[in-house]
């Protein structure tokens, strides 16, 4: 029989689309159907969708043209139905990528793509409401994310996550562990949406205090608190640093401060190098005066060699009252910084940061011992940084002291 096995009718595709058109804007199916020149009945069923059923039971589900229109609403970031609409008719006309991205508002890669996807390669033609349907079948459904599907790749990043490692560090680690398996490379958004969303990673049942933080959901940062001034005697204030101090071109000057306890009644010394960002911790077991603080740092940095021992800054608080003796003793400058300003002490006050996810405000600090402070210690000088290149405290500083 004569075409038999050829295609049919080519789909009245322009006439379906201006036909929706007419129905969104208010037109009765009836009116629509006769002003683009197709019955009624046939309005209808593009305005209802229908379903076939062959002779072989094959069903075939033809949606409305409508369908669109009831989507539920997405991010204004994703091209909309209507300005899908103003590419096709800008796009008749004969306008360029980037006469049509100024037209909607849009950056003219964003239309170069709307085009290169969705053309019909049939006829070269850009339907925008079927560009709409396949636009709404390609958009990412939410569902279990590489984290969960993947057990080696969970296991890996549990096992950082444990050691307290932050996602970005976990992320560069993937990628040296997983050299030649990109699929197991991850940036570390995701590591963070595995442990916000359960749903996701699933890291949140295995690991519930997952993040250094504690949290199971985004906060914005506090501002630090802000510390009551001091008044010491012949202080050496920060802007008479040495600029080799302040631009880190050289290891030996450190930054150092306290972490104190529940109502300041116990307080740990911290120490940190601009450089190598190698820290030392102070054990404090009775009270924080300034004679137990002199004695904690001439101790602890008087066992370094003198190319160590470069300069120190500090804040103005009392502990450090003794700071002439401390200069004397260790043949090092002390300086400190402007009062309410623990900015100019950057790094300090980044590790004293990180120091609190293993000593919690409002706790006793006098329970640590100085194995403790050790422990902690080794663990922050073993963690590599992304400021370092991804490399570790302990092995810059190493580096840094043989050359």
């Amino acid at each position: 029989m004569a075409g038999r096995g050829r295609p049919g009718v080519e789909p009245q595709m322009e006439k379906r689309e201006e036909f929706a058109r007419f129905v969104r804007t208010g037109v009765s199916i009836s009116e629509a159907a006769r002003r683009v020149g197709v019955n009624r009945k046939t309005g209808m069923r593009w305005c209802h969708g229908r379903t076939i059923t062959t002779a072989r039971g094959v069903v075939h589900h033809y949606p409305s043209v409508l369908a669109a229109a009831s989507e539920p609403d997405v991010s204004a970031r994703y091209l909309s139905e209507d300005e899908r609409t103003r590419i096709a008719d800008l796009t008749t006309r004969g306008a360029g990528v980037r006469e049509i991205a100024r037209d909607i508002g849009r950056s003219p890669s964003t239309v170069s793509r709307e085009l290169r996807r969705n053309t019909d390669r049939s006829d070269g033609s850009y339907r925008p409401f079927a560009a709409q349907r396949l636009a709404t079948t390609r958009r990412a459904r939410s569902g279990r994310g590489r984290i969960a599907n993947d057990e080696v790749l969970r296991r890996f990043v549990c096992e950082k996550l444990k050691k307290r490692w932050s996602p970005a560090q976990i992320s560069h680690a993937l990628r040296e562990e997983f050299v030649d398996e990109p699929e197991r490379h991850l940036v570390a958004e995701t590591i963070y949406q595995a442990c916000y969303r359960p749903e996701l990673g699933g890291l949140a049942r295995e690991l519930p205090r997952a993040l250094r933080t504690g949290r199971r959901r985004r906060r914005p940062r506090r501002r630090p608190d802000e510390r009551r001034p001091q008044k010491l005697v012949s202080m050496t204030m920060i802007a008479r640093r040495p600029a080799e101090a302040a631009d880190r071109s050289v290891p030996g000057h450190w930054e150092g401060d306290l972490i104190t306890g529940r109502s300041n009644r116990s307080a740990i010394g911290t120490l940190v190098e601009r450089r190598s960002r190698f820290t030392i911790l102070l054990h404090l077991p009775g009270r924080h005066t300034a004679e137990a603080v002199r004695d904690a740092l001439v101790a602890a940095l008087g066992s370094l060699p003198s190319g160590q021992r470069r300069s120190l800054t500090w804040d103005q608080g009392s502990e450090l009252a003794l700071h002439a003796e401390i200069a004397c003793a260790l043949d090092m400058p002390i300086f400190f910084c402007d009062a309410h300003s623990p900015w100019q002490r950057p790094t300090n006050e980044n590790t004293n940061g990180l120091l609190r996810e293993y000593f919690p405000k409002s706790t006793d600090l006098h329970v640590y011992s100085p194995d403790d402070l050790r422990f902690v210690a080794a663990e922050l000088n073993d963690r590599p940084r992304q400021v370092l290149g991804w490399r570790t405290p302990a092995e810059v500083l190493a580096k840094l002291t043989t050359n």
